[in-house]
């Protein structure tokens, strides 16, 4: 819902600080706000509105002295205003609010209370706390100047130049001066061996229909990303069931390159059958090439998945934003959760299956949900991720590996969740939805996109330059053309080290084309033929 910035330390020019914060105006375009505090320190704020909308304005003080700012939502607010706060009085019906009160009321310790996505600072007097949501569903940043100052921000752009060393604040941690990093989440879910509850389709169907039923919390228009994929798909039924029971209607959305591609074809078959009110865009290979750089710029990385994938995300939360919707839901995070990836069904046993499930859930904030985040960010756009709910991992996760397994039930990845919406008596999804096999989103939206973008990647590089990128490049040296021209862009708008690092490359396990795309898997066109069978029989 924002973008925020925290300077805590004396001297730092304040009209500088607000030209920082404004290089994330996109995340919050519809008010900018800031404060110097007592002690020197500045909190900025760049607001995008989406409950209360007349009054929510940040930075918000606290009942004494503290002040706050805040990216995300929090979905257990009035929850927590009615019990453990309801001693409190209350400037703003703003979720955020509750942060800074919670705070007060319970000193460091109050990050689990929180049920939401969430990037927050908090500043009184000399004390500061800055914490991050347990999955990193919000981008945050810190770093140290050569003062000592120490920033805060939601996005790398705003302090990559002014820090000598920054890094990505941890999801699951809060930072304060006095305890440093303390880790706040501590999941059972992250121990393989408390993968041991026996599957339960019914709770599965329960806890994810009301982690969507949370994610409609607004004030504004909402919508989802249909790709006709299994999670975007589940997401939209669930949604448009929600919607309607208000007397709202659903407005969907899906990108291709033409009217024919995988994702669009699909979209359009769910939208029909849902009564989505649905918007179908296409774009050409051209018009995604010129935009490269302006894609790396707002998504901050050179993974490469990443940037093929962030394309058209970018391009749609365009065409969405200018709708005038201001949320959407995004199915990020089901294919880690159930092992949906087709690389999954190669692993060698069953602990690693299980291990590899956490490890990709645990490193979403990388890869998936930065994209997520920053291409639907660029147009003020708020991505909302039911999947990653943590109520619902809990469930998902810590069902009894082999019930989950893919090559248990004849390679059909994500077995489990199709199965705990396959309702024929009163059906989410058309059964070729429901079992349609697994396209990742640069793959769905025409496969000619990956072909055509690796080709021109080719043209702007020559061998000489692959030859020297370890020397050029020494940390994470690219090994393709295509690499190595995606992190000679990075490299022009985040030169430092720092930034490098931050960066982590999603290469999958147990197949040997390193490539991410998911028909680099042999079993793609196996599994289309294995799940058309089942879909007509399970």
């Amino acid at each position: 819902m924002s973008g925020l910035l925290a300077v805590i330390g004396k001297g730092k020019d304040p009209q500088l600080v607000k030209e920082l914060s404004k290089r994330m105006s996109h995340r919050g375009p519809d008010e900018r706000d800031f404060r110097i505090m007592e002690n020197g320190s500045i909190i900025c704020h760049e607001s995008l509105s989406i409950i209360d909308l007349k009054s929510g304005k940040q930075p918000i003080q606290g009942t004494n002295k503290a002040w706050m700012v805040h990216d995300g939502e929090i979905y257990n607010y009035q929850e927590l205003k009615d019990t453990v706060l309801k001693e409190h009085t209350f400037r703003t019906k703003s979720d955020s609010e509750v942060i800074v009160h919670l705070y007060e009321e319970f000193g460091y310790n109050f990050c689990n209370k929180l049920d939401g996505d969430f990037a927050f600072v908090i500043i009184d007097g000399d004390n500061y706390i800055a914490g991050r949501d347990p999955i990193g569903v919000k981008p945050l940043y810190y770093g140290l100047d050569e003062r000592g100052r120490i920033y805060f921000s939601s996005e790398m752009k705003s302090i990559a130049d002014q820090c000598k060393s920054f890094s990505t604040f941890p999801p699951g941690h809060y930072y304060t001066a006095k305890t440093g990093f303390v880790k706040y989440s501590d999941p059972e879910y992250d121990d393989h061996s408390n993968a041991n509850q026996s599957l339960d389709l019914d709770l599965i169907r329960e806890t994810l229909v009301e982690a969507t039923r949370k994610r409609l919390m607004s004030e504004v228009p909402v919508g989802v990303l249909l790709s006709g994929g299994l999670d975007s798909s589940l997401l939209s039924s669930i949604a448009s069931r929600l919607l309607k029971d208000n007397g709202e209607k659903l407005h969907s959305f899906s990108i291709g390159l033409d009217a024919n591609s995988p994702d669009n074809s699909a979209a359009r078959k769910a939208a029909e059958f849902l009564g989505t009110e649905h918007h179908e865009i296409h774009f050409t290979v051209e018009e995604g090439v010129q935009i490269l750089e302006k894609i790396i710029y707002h998504i901050e990385t050179y993974d490469i998945i990443s940037v093929r994938s962030g394309v058209p995300m970018y391009l749609l939360s365009k065409a969405i934003a200018d709708q005038g919707i201001k949320v959407i839901l995004s199915g990020e995070g089901a294919d880690e959760i159930f092992g949906g990836h087709l690389y999954f069904r190669n692993a060698p046993s069953a602990e690693e299956f299980q291990d590899e499930t956490i490890e990709r859930v645990q490193k979403l904030f990388t890869a998936d949900l930065l994209r997520a985040d920053k291409t639907t960010m660029a147009h003020g756009l708020e991505a909302r991720i039911p999947f990653l709910d943590t109520a619902f991992l809990d469930v998902a996760i810590r069902i009894k590996t082999e019930e989950k397994q893919p090559k248990t039930y004849d390679g059909i990845e994500k077995y489990i969740l199709r199965k705990a919406f396959d309702t024929p008596e009163d059906p989410y999804l058309p059964n070729e939805i429901l079992w349609r096999q697994k396209e990742q989103f640069s793959d769905g939206v025409g496969y000619s996109w990956i072909d055509q973008l690796i080709e021109y990647c080719a043209t702007q590089v020559s061998d000489e330059q692959l030859a020297g990128a370890s020397v050029e490049f020494p940390y994470n040296s690219p090994t393709t053309k295509e690499a190595y021209f995606y992190r000679s862009i990075f490299h022009k708008f985040y030169p430092q080290v720092s930034a490098a690092q931050t960066v982590r490359k999603w290469i999958p396990k147990w197949q040997e084309n390193q490539d991410p795309s998911g028909r680099a898997n042999a079993a793609h066109v196996k599994a289309d033929i294995e799940i058309s069978k089942v879909g007509i029989t399970v």
